[in-house]
This record gives structure tokens, C-alpha cells and sequence, in this order.
């Protein structure tokens, strides 16, 4: 069997999740010591031990949803009297330390045109991990289009059986039309992605939604888009366009408002 350690390092590298547990207050009667780790996968199977029992069912527990919040918890159990809720009859207190282990956000950049290419390189340098996706292989390799860490040259509706998009992912469209993302844009619309931003002006934003209303979409999906993308500006070179797009990628991902810090 792989230690925690080892196993640590794989879901590092494979850009995977997991939450490590960690007893870190043991007082009386417990099953563990303090320094006993656990490793909690996202689909509930596990590594080592906190102590067995209904106090590990409870870590398992607290640890899938320390997960899907991507946040840190401490949990602490009495194990007196399981007739007012204690996990057990040891006699002891035990506190664990759950912390999950997360891969960078990923940024998926969908039209690697002049806006696409200066996105995947801002996105790269602010520490995404970085994926580009465009129908035209010429466009969507490493010679032309630097810093990714992933190309998919697919259509955008082929896109989410490629990589897998979950609420760490934010989906850029930097397309070429409207056409484009009423043809693709559908299915990214089902994925559970923390953000997806289309390019373009509102009026291609209208013609979009028309389309894809005209396919089934509802109204509910439509209002998962950022459409303009980005942040007010006044922005007109790729670069700067680039920063807008990040700017309201960075305001989404860590809750802020955009607004200015001044007084």
C-alpha cells in the first residue's frame, strides 16, 4: 500500500484533489495520537486512520465538504455519551485538522486568436494552470501559441469529453463570432464551471442568446455567462483586453468587487 506521503505527491502531480486529516489535540481515552493522518479522496475512499469507528465516518464527512468549499476545518468530538450525539464511549476529546488539497484553478482559454494568446499568457503568469482549446490545429499548439499546459484542438461542444470542467475551471471565450458559440457553447453550459466569459460586443451577446434559445437553452443557463467579459477598462490591444478578462477572473475567483480601493 502507498503511504500518505506518496500518495500526496501522485495527487500533486496529476493535478488532483484529496483532503489530508490530521489529529492534532488527543486528550484522555482516544483511539489515535496525535500526528495520525488520513487521506480523504472526493468519492469518500481513504488512506490511514484517525481512529476507526463513527469519529472517522465524521472526518470522511467534514472532509468531502472541505473539498467542494475548497476551505480549510477544524473538527472536535467528545467521546463520552453517543446519546447526546459523541461519536463514541472512550472517554477521551480528540481534534482533527482538515485540510484539503487542491490543484491550481484552471483557466481554459477557448480561441486562440490575438486576445486568446495574450489571456493564456496573463493566466500563466498569475499562476493558473492553463489550457487552450481551438478548432484550428494550426492555431492551438505550443509554436503558436506559448505557456499552455494543455491544447485541445476540438470544437467547443467536444471540449468537456477532453478535460474534465468542475468549480475550480474558468471557461475564456475569445471566439471568432457568434456562430461559433451558438454552434459549441450548449454543453459547456451544463458543466459546473466557476466562471465561463464570452468576448464580444452586447449585441453579438444578444444574437448569441437568440441562437442558442432557439436550440433549448434556458434563460437559467444564460445567466451563468459574463458577457462583455471583463472589467471596464477602456481596454483595446490583446494585452489589455488580457487584463480586463483576468481582472474579472481574479474578482470571481477570490469574491471581490471590482471596485476601486480608493476611499
Amino acid at each position: 500500500m502507498k503511504s500518505i506521503y506518496q500518495s500526496l505527491a501522485e495527487i500533486e502531480k496529476n493535478n488532483e484533489s484529496a483532503a489530508l486529516c490530521t489529529v492534532t489535540k488527543s486528550e484522555g481515552s482516544t483511539p489515535r495520537h496525535v500526528g495520525s493522518k488520513m487521506l480523504v479522496y472526493p468519492d469518500g475512499h481513504f488512506i490511514g486512520t484517525v481512529g476507526g469507528g463513527e469519529v472517522e465516518q465524521r472526518v470522511i464527512s467534514e472532509s468531502r465538504m472541505a473539498l467542494d468549499e475548497g476551505q480549510p476545518r477544524y473538527v472536535h468530538y467528545n467521546m463520552v455519551d453517543p446519546s447526546r450525539g459523541d461519536p463514541g464511549t472512550c472517554g477521551g476529546q480528540v481534534e482533527v485538522f482538515v485540510e484539503p488539497i487542491l490543484p491550481d484553478p484552471l483557466v481554459i482559454v477557448i480561441g486562440a486568436g490575438h486576445v486568446g494568446k495574450a489571456v493564456v499568457h496573463l493566466a500563466k503568469w498569475l499562476g493558473f494552470r492553463v489550457a487552450a482549446c481551438d478548432d484550428r490545429a494550426e492555431f492551438c499548439n505550443p509554436e503558436t501559441t506559448p505557456d499552455a499546459d494543455a491544447y485541445y484542438p476540438v470544437t467547443m461542444d467536444e471540449l468537456p469529453k477532453q478535460v474534465k470542467i468542475d468549480k475550480r475551471t474558468f471557461l475564456i471565450l475569445t471566439t471568432r463570432g457568434s456562430a461559433v458559440d451558438v454552434a459549441g457553447l450548449a454543453p459547456l453550459l451544463d458543466t459546473p464551471a466557476a466562471y465561463i466569459g464570452i468576448i464580444g460586443s452586447k449585441r453579438r451577446w444578444v444574437t448569441t442568446m437568440k441562437g442558442l434559445k432557439e436550440k433549448g437553452v434556458s434563460d437559467e443557463k444564460l445567466g451563468k455567462v459574463h458577457s462583455p467579459i471583463g472589467l471596464e477598462l477602456q481596454a483595446e490591444t490583446p494585452e489589455e483586453i488580457a487584463v480586463s478578462i483576468m481582472a474579472e477572473v481574479m474578482m470571481v475567483k477570490s469574491k471581490g468587487t471590482g471596485k476601486s480601493m480608493k476611499g
